[in-house]
């Protein structure tokens, strides 16, 4: 059974799904054009020594994406 959660809950080398986005303004846009959208999966690769930020491989891109704007992403662990 799948686990919904934010994902700066998501342990390093697990894969999710992205279910919703949380934020508004300019942060969400630029999250979307960085191709995270509802149904996308994604992976967290690395984190950083005190674990802000962390990077996701998202589409075959390694983004970094800080704890703070984590916290407001939904996704569904795989």
């Amino acid at each position: 059974m799948s686990q919904i959660l934010t994902l700066d809950c998501l342990k390093i080398g697990r894969s999710a799904k992205v279910i919703q986005i949380n934020h508004t303004g300019s942060i969400r846009r630029r999250l979307l054009d960085l191709g995270l959208v509802p149904g996308t999966i994604i992976k967290a690769e690395l984190a950083s020594p005190f674990q802000d930020p962390v990077a996701y491989q998202i589409r075959n891109a390694l983004i970094a994406i800080r704890k703070e704007d984590s916290r407001n992403i939904l996704v569904e662990e795989l």
